[in-house]
């Protein structure tokens, strides 16, 4: 029995007037019933909170602009969205359940393999788990901001065999189809490199946090958690069987990278923000790469930024590109009072490793 975990976006779940337009949810609803009737586990990851609430609240998003008063009107809509799928998925005779998912749940490792097993639980007893983010307690320095990247995360948390990400567009195409009338669809996707998250731009609408940018990072997650990632229009008829059974011309297929990174170093790699910059020579950067050994302080050449003890940071080479991104296990200024020293050289009291290998992960 295979586990699809489904992400839908507010553009594709509200209607032109910015409102929860239920057809376009009892769409997705039917396309995950017929996916369970094959013998499918499902997990539902959607968007549209702030567009649930603000009609009863009588606002509009322009007058929504701070975080208090987007987090209110969350508050008010997330229970108004669940309704309607809560609705829709009952006219099939299927229960779903509601999940709040807060980055903490990714980044401390109880909550980790909590959330696992509530998300378990609720697939074994027949639920569709529909998750969403906290928005209405997240802290804003603290927040994923959308929901392409918990989506892989949660495809990584149930070691999911398929991610299916829908959006407004046919999938990622050569350029912006509203610049340009030739854009045409790219088929499949090896590796998520720089040049086509450059490409990729900005958030795709008005209403929506990702955009495309945001779909191929959440792509990338998925790739190095060895799970398959089909970016496909969310109005495409049967999207969601034509994903799982990888038909062609069904939207963009990225495929997993044979190397999978486990729960740990996956977070170091994805889930948490960086505090920082190591800058390290050649030689560093080689045995980094190479070798996999830990970063020492005789490698160092530079700390950029303003980061403490058990903080992330990038490790960039001397061209300045970050390669790697690692727990330090000394503060900033730590650091910088030892960069380029040997380990005899150093302090009695102070770790001999900058980052250690186990907390370290070495990115394309």
């Amino acid at each position: 029995m295979s586990v699809v975990v489904v992400k839908i976006g507010t553009s594709s779940v509200t209607g032109t007037d910015g409102a929860i337009d239920v057809t376009r949810v009892a769409k997705l609803c039917a396309e995950v019933v017929e996916l369970r009737a094959v013998g499918h586990q499902v997990v539902v990851v959607t968007s549209g909170a702030i567009s649930a609430g603000l009609p009863a609240l009588g606002m509009t998003r322009a007058q929504a602009r701070d975080t208090a008063t987007l987090q209110a009107i969350s508050a008010v809509g997330q229970s108004r969205l669940m309704r309607v799928y809560d609705e829709v998925f009952g006219s099939h005779g299927v229960v779903c359940g509601q999940v709040l998912i807060a980055p903490l749940d990714f980044m401390v490792r109880q909550q980790y393999l909590h959330a696992r097993s509530t998300l378990q639980r609720l697939l074994a007893l027949g639920v569709v788990p529909v998750v969403n983010e906290n928005d209405a307690l997240a802290d804003d320095e603290i927040r994923f901001g959308d929901n392409d990247r918990i989506a892989a995360l949660v495809a990584h948390l149930l070691a999911a065999d398929v991610l299916v990400l829908l959006t407004d567009t046919a999938g990622v195409l050569t350029a912006d189809p509203r610049l340009d009338a030739g854009a045409s669809l790219i088929a499949e996707i090896l590796e998520v490199d720089a040049s086509l998250e450059a490409a990729a731009g900005g958030a795709g609408t008005a209403r929506g946090s990702g955009g495309m940018a945001s779909k191929l990072a959440a792509a990338k997650i998925a790739a190095w958690s060895g799970v398959r990632t089909v970016i496909a229009a969310a109005d495409r008829g049967d999207v969601l069987a034509g994903a799982v059974a990888g038909d062609a011309g069904v939207g963009t297929i990225v495929r997993p990278r044979a190397k999978r990174l486990g729960a740990r170093k996956l977070w170091i790699a994805f889930a948490v923000g960086s505090s920082g910059t190591v800058v390290v020579d050649a030689g560093a950067r080689r045995a980094l790469v190479e070798r996999n050994v830990s970063l020492l302080p005789a490698g160092v050449v530079e700390a950029r930024g303003s980061f403490a003890v058990g903080d992330a940071v990038e490790v960039a080479g001397p061209d300045g590109r970050a390669f790697a991104k690692g727990l330090v296990q000394l503060s900033a200024g730590q650091l910088r009072a030892v960069a380029g020293r040997r380990t005899s050289e150093l302090g009695e009291g102070l770790p001999h490793e900058v980052v250690h290998r186990d907390d370290l992960v070495v990115l394309p």
